[in-house]
């Protein structure tokens, strides 16, 4: 073995890097696998002694948060809109409120920013949707720029991704141009109210909506009429679209699960995410499309990655309570929560992430645990202490309680089979066992 010698010049200064060599013989290395797994375990038990994610909250409405929206072109602002018709814009560096608005009469019940952050709108229990300037006025009280008086409440707004066009929603899908006081088109498909209808980010004509009687919508903004409906078991309370793949969405729902379809194929979901044992409110997208994250009644947040059926990370606090929404921040750090208790908190995406800058041999350090505890993940000591939160005691008696539930249904079905005449009884996969019926 010969090592070669190089020289480098730095800022006039000579430096010379001698190469070490490495044999990667395995008979020269016979407890290379022990040590790494001795290592894999540390770095393990390591990550959960530093998993701390709250980061703060956000004090200052007077009522329950009930919708948020991010800024488009600036990551520290986020805007927030409360049950008692206050709309607040908040700096996340400073974490301060810097401006305040009286916007509605009742509820706000939803909020958006215009796709360049000059502007957002907001819509209200008392049948109107404002538009506001993002930056404060110099002088003189708060005015919306445009006041656009409906005829029924608007439960939900969303804007275009590139164009100067935005949608509500009712009692039917209202879209509308900026510059006008009508809407466009407006696209309905039964007769229920509609809780929830968001734009593609990607195929940014695609409209989803969910609507009370149990629907989930697409529409395209091109065409007058609905594109395709799927009907599940129970009531969806939202959806939030993937920002990397222009066909998968995910609803959440009020039977504790969270589904992600594509929207090509909605005989079946793709994934049905179960960990939650209440209603789920709210979910949102990491700006990578490879997680997401979701809201619940049960006063927990939790993280899904997209392709997996249960949750890798928990978060609660002792004073928090039922959390209506959640926002994934576009730096894909950080993660937003408003709840019922009029706080919005602010929590690590990555629980044991250490923030601020980190040095070469951090970082290197950093990433080779990371392939290490990546390695090792199906070694049943690592996954145990990898997968173990510690939950409050109302979610964890819940947990058990469904798991004996859903063991006495499968009995069932397992006695109702092999007592029945072979084939009477269809075994069905737990992806279908939801959808009552896809309507094109």
């Amino acid at each position: 073995l010969h090592t070669d010698v190089y020289t480098h010049y730095i800022s006039n200064v000579c430096v010379t890097l001698i190469a070490v060599p490495r044999n990667y013989d395995p008979a020269l290395h016979p407890f290379e696998v022990p040590r790494e797994y001795i290592r894999a375990l540390n770095a393990t038990k390591l990550e959960r002694v530093f998993a701390k994610p709250f980061l703060g909250s956000l004090d200052g409405h007077r009522d329950g948060v009930n919708c948020m929206a991010k800024h488009p072109k600036s990551l520290s602002t986020v805007l927030s809109g409360a049950c008692d018709g206050e709309v607040k814009i908040w700096n996340l560096t400073k974490r301060q409120c810097i401006r305040t608005i009286q916007a509605h009469e009742g509820f706000v019940r939803g909020i958006c920013a215009r796709f360049c952050g000059t502007s957002f709108f907001t819509v209200g229990d008392d049948k109107t949707v404002k538009q506001w300037k993002m930056e404060s006025p110099e002088y003189g009280e708060e005015e919306p720029i445009h006041t656009i008086l409906g005829k029924t409440v608007y439960t939900g707004i969303d804007h275009h991704w590139k164009e100067a066009v935005f949608a509500t929603c009712g009692q039917q899908v209202d879209i509308w141009d900026e510059q006008r006081t009508s809407p466009m088109c407006s696209l309905t498909w039964g007769f229920d109210s509609i809780s929830s209808v968001k734009f593609n980010p990607i195929e940014t004509y695609l409209l989803g909506s969910c609507a009370s009687d149990r629907n989930i919508v697409l529409y395209d903004m091109r065409k007058s009429t609905p594109l395709k409906k799927v009907i599940l078991n129970m009531r969806t309370n939202t959806l939030c679209w993937n920002p990397m793949e222009a066909f998968i969405f995910t609803a959440a729902n009020e039977d504790y699960n969270l589904y992600t379809f594509d929207m090509r194929f909605l005989e079946s979901p793709v994934t049905v995410h179960m960990d939650h044992v209440s209603a789920v409110l709210d979910v949102d997208y990491s700006p990578t499309g490879k997680e997401f994250v979701s809201a619940s009644f049960d006063k927990s947040v939790r993280i899904f990655p997209v392709d997996k059926g249960h949750s890798r990370e928990v978060y609660h606090t002792k004073r928090m309570q039922h959390v209506i929404t959640v926002k994934w921040t576009s730096d894909n750090k950080y993660i937003l929560c408003g709840s019922d208790e009029m706080n919005i908190r602010l929590w690590k995406a990555n629980a044991s992430e250490k923030l601020g800058v980190l040095a070469p041999r951090e970082k290197a350090a950093m990433n080779y645990n990371q392939k290490l505890k990546e390695k090792f993940q199906y070694h049943p000591k690592i996954r145990r202490i990898a997968q173990h939160r510690h939950l409050p005691k109302s979610i964890f008696c819940q947990i058990k309680e469904q798991r004996i539930m859903r063991e006495a249904r499968r009995r069932k079905e397992l006695n109702r089979r092999k007592h029945s005449k072979p084939g009477s009884v269809p075994l069905v996969s737990e992806r279908k066992k939801h959808i009552v019926a896809v309507v094109k």
